[in-house]
């Protein structure tokens, strides 16, 4: 993607999305919920392909960028494209994290693991409901 890219924005009312989606993920995405460590679809999963938001359909993360932190969710240390994503403080819970979005539709994602958890970089923590997969060779990329 060229510099100074801005994605064409989806928005849905709350009713739309609820129909869209499932209720695990509407709370997850629209309401910045989470799963449950170690219980989601694509946690452990190692197939090559590309994840792409359950919301909108947006390119987040490669499985070439996909690694096992240790976390329970699925972990990559780069997105596909740095305007796919965005990140924003998450001051929630009284704890001080870094909360990851789809910068297409707003739909929370995850979180950031800050350096040191894996390979002391910066990393995307995500949920597996928050995700689609796509199998390499599935038609997109």
């Amino acid at each position: 993607m060229a510099d100074n890219v801005t994605l064409e924005k989806v928005r849905k009312t709350e009713q739309e999305w609820r129909s869209l989606l499932t209720p695990q993920q509407y709370r997850v995405t629209r309401h910045k919920g989470t799963e449950r460590a170690f219980m989601g679809e694509y946690w452990k999963m190692k197939a090559a392909g590309l994840y792409v938001c359950v919301c909108c359909g947006n390119e987040l993360f490669s499985s070439e960028a996909k690694f096992d932190s240790g976390t329970g969710w699925p972990t990559f240390y780069h997105p596909v494209d740095e305007h796919n994503v965005y990140c924003r403080p998450d001051e929630r819970l009284l704890a001080n994290r870094t909360e990851v979005l789809c910068s297409r539709c707003d739909a929370h994602l995850g979180h950031v693991i800050e350096p040191g958890v894996k390979g002391g970089r910066v990393s995307y923590c995500a949920n597996s409901v928050a995700l689609r997969f796509l199998p390499k060779g599935s038609g997109r990329r």
